[in-house]
C-alpha cells in the first residue's frame, strides 16, 4: 500500500501595513474617480511613486503618506485608523479574529483591550462631528 504525503497547508500571510495603506488609499482615490496624476501633482509626488505605494510596493515616510493623505482630502490619522482596524480584525489564517488587540488610541493610556463595537463600517473612520475621514 502506497503512502501519500499530506500536502503542506497554504498559509496565508498577514499583510504589510504598506500594503493596507495602499489598497486603502487606492480605495478612496478610485472612489473619488480621481486619477493617480492628479493625486501625485497634488501630494508633489511623481505618478509612478504613488502607483507604487498604491500596489504596497514602496514604504512611504509619514511626510508622503500625509501629503498623499491631504491631496485626497482625508488625514493620515484616518488612514491609520482604517488600518488598524483592518488589521485587527485578520489573524495569520485571514479569518476575523475578535481577539484582544493592543489599543493604542486609549486616552487612559495604552491598555489591551478587546475589540470596539464600530457603529461605522470597517475601513471607515469618523470624526468627532460624524463626517468620514477616510473610508475602505
Amino acid at each position: 500500500m502506497t503512502q501519500i504525503a499530506p500536502r503542506p497547508q497554504a498559509t496565508v500571510r498577514m499583510p504589510l501595513l504598506r500594503e493596507v495603506y495602499g489598497r486603502l488609499l487606492r480605495g478612496l482615490r478610485t472612489r473619488q474617480a480621481r486619477t493617480l496624476a492628479e493625486v501625485a501633482a497634488r501630494a508633489g509626488i511623481s505618478v509612478a511613486y504613488l502607483s507604487e505605494v498604491e500596489r504596497g510596493l514602496k514604504e512611504p515616510s509619514s511626510e508622503v503618506l500625509e501629503a498623499v493623505c491631504v491631496a485626497l482630502g482625508s488625514s493620515i490619522t484616518g488612514l491609520v485608523g482604517a488600518a488598524h482596524r483592518e488589521l485587527r480584525d485578520l489573524t495569520t489564517d485571514g479569518t476575523s479574529t475578535g481577539g484582544r488587540v493592543l489599543d493604542l488610541t486609549s486616552r487612559a493610556g495604552s491598555s489591551i483591550v478587546a475589540p470596539l463595537d464600530a457603529t461605522t463600517p470597517t475601513g471607515t473612520v469618523a470624526d468627532t462631528t460624524g463626517s468620514v475621514l477616510l473610508a475602505a
